[in-house]
């Protein structure tokens, strides 16, 4: 006998038959968990996929320490070369400004971060191909074929920065970013570590042949196609929807100009870049060519310079946040620049004071490059917030692309002028970044700090502190992503 329907039920259909619509409390509650689920699997695919994309993305920074080995060690390329290489970065984050807000209009932030970096990936495949191709004894086409290739790299590199950026902001909450990126930034500095050494070990033990060149891009290239792909498994959907009042250029270009402390901070930091990129790539040649040191050796400078900085960060942030970030980077940036006035004195016989160095110096720019990010944030007018950011990398990346084409000329000049005295010609080169460096300090402290950051997040802003944060031995940050937990109220009861 079949059992009575319980009176507590639901009916099995409606009056004219059909099937009931769900409790609006149920399907709520169905909607919530699936978005919890969704953002939990997302958020566990990003750290995966920044995990192994990170080998790719610290040899696709100027003059890393896989390149800087092969520019030196078996292609021998001039100076002026490696300055020019060292400047296609730069150029493509100034020309990306000019494509990036179209490709928004017409494409979705995740299809134009996975296009762009599908791209990329293909060109070093093409890369590890071109090896086999490069001449031995013509450093001039070689550095042409490199550069030729690397422009097309760094271009699809920048489009899928600032794209990326964008789509995660899209997705992750808000109140979720400090404490989730904060977590994604250290497991990907391990990451970071542990290619360094892997990379230096492979290099010095097979002698620099091309072979092994081609080992480790295909092991990145191999881990960059599994990051790719988890980009495409991410189930994201935009959670966060900024509402700003949309200004006119003309207005915008008026409110950047009456924004003193803005227009000073530009200032301050193309005379940055240019003093931090001047000969800022040639201290890898410099350690190579002239110390003879081993891949292996320079990844363990890195690795100190890398542990410096993240053992210091909280410290500094906590001074930030107490003393704000014009007097904490101002000192930042003195006792970093003061401990790189060693290089010109380090020589064969005591290069091994360049671990405490590098030690150091990670300890103290750390606070520097934090803080430069937080007072970008204070400083940009939120009416006019995407020309500001297009404006303040446009200005910096044409300076910090002179520099290292300045500098590699002076180089060469130096060399064939003065034959056997490269040593010396280094060491006086390499006052030049903590001079330059410490007269700029100047202008930071011109900028006025607003109490409060107007903005929750820049798309694209940091591009070029990451590289330049790399070339200074700080080659985490390139993955890094600068997001700050809220502040909370403080309980007064």
């Amino acid at each position: 006998m079949p059992h009575a329907l319980n009176a507590t039920q639901p009916s099995p259909s409606g009056p004219c038959g059909d099937p009931p619509s769900p409790a609006p409390a149920a399907t709520r509650y169905a909607n919530a968990r699936g978005r919890k689920h969704a953002l939990t699997t997302s958020f566990r695919l990003c750290t995966s996929e920044g995990v192994v994309a990170t080998p790719l993305v610290i040899m696709t920074l100027p003059v890393n320490v896989v390149l800087a080995a092969l520019f030196t060690k078996t292609l021998a390329l001039p100076n002026h070369t490696i300055g020019i290489i060292t400047a296609l970065p730069f150029v493509c984050n100034c020309l990306q400004v000019g494509l990036t807000p179209l490709l928004s209009r017409w494409f979705a932030a995740k299809s134009t971060t996975l296009v762009a970096g599908s791209l990329q990936l293909l060109s070093w495949v093409f890369f590890a191909g071109l090896l086999n191709y490069l001449p031995e004894n013509d450093p001039a086409t070689a550095g042409l074929m490199i550069g030729f290739w690397f422009f097309v790299s760094s271009f699809c590199g920048a489009i899928t920065g600032v794209s990326w950026s964008a789509w995660i902001q899209e997705w992750v909450p808000a109140r979720l970013r400090g404490k989730y990126f904060g977590r994604r930034n250290r497991i990907c500095q391990i990451s970071n570590l542990a290619f360094l050494l892997l990379s230096g070990w492979v290099l010095a033990a097979w002698d620099y042949t091309r072979p092994a060149f081609q080992l480790i891009i295909a092991f990145a290239v191999l881990l960059r196609a599994l990051s790719i792909l988890w980009q495409y498994r991410m189930p994201t959907e935009a959670t966060d929807h900024p509402v700003v009042r949309a200004v006119g250029l003309a207005d915008q270009f008026i409110t950047l100009r009456r924004a003193r402390s803005y227009l000073w901070f530009i200032i301050f930091g193309a005379s940055w870049a240019f003093a931090a990129n001047c000969f800022g790539p040639f201290y890898h040649v410099f350690m190579f060519k002239e110390l003879a040191l081993s891949t292996l050796q320079v990844s363990l400078l890195s690795v100190c310079g890398a542990t410096g900085a993240a053992l210091s960060m909280p410290a500094w942030g906590q001074l930030l946040d107490r003393f704000g970030n014009k007097s904490v980077m101002t000192v930042s940036l003195v006792l970093w620049q003061l401990s790189n006035v060693i290089w010109c004195f380090v020589t064969p016989a005591n290069h091994d004071w360049l671990y405490l160095q590098w030690l150091f110096s990670g300890l103290a720019n750390a606070g520097f490059f934090l803080g430069q990010f937080t007072l970008l944030l204070k400083l940009i007018p939120l009416p006019a917030r995407n020309l500001a950011i297009g404006l303040n990398l446009a200005v910096t990346s044409i300076f910090a692309a002179v520099a290292p084409v300045l500098g590699g000329l002076v180089l060469d000049w130096a060399q064939a002028r003065w034959t056997g005295q490269n040593l010396a010609i280094y060491h006086v080169c390499f006052i030049a970044q903590p001079t330059l460096a410490l007269a700029s300090a100047w202008l930071l402290l011109k900028v006025e700090e607003p109490a409060a950051a107007p903005l929750t997040h820049v798309v694209g802003a940091m591009r070029n502190v990451r590289t330049l944060a790399a070339l200074s031995g700080v080659s985490f940050l390139s993955q890094y992503v600068f997001y700050r937990a809220p502040r909370r109220p403080r309980n007064h009861s």
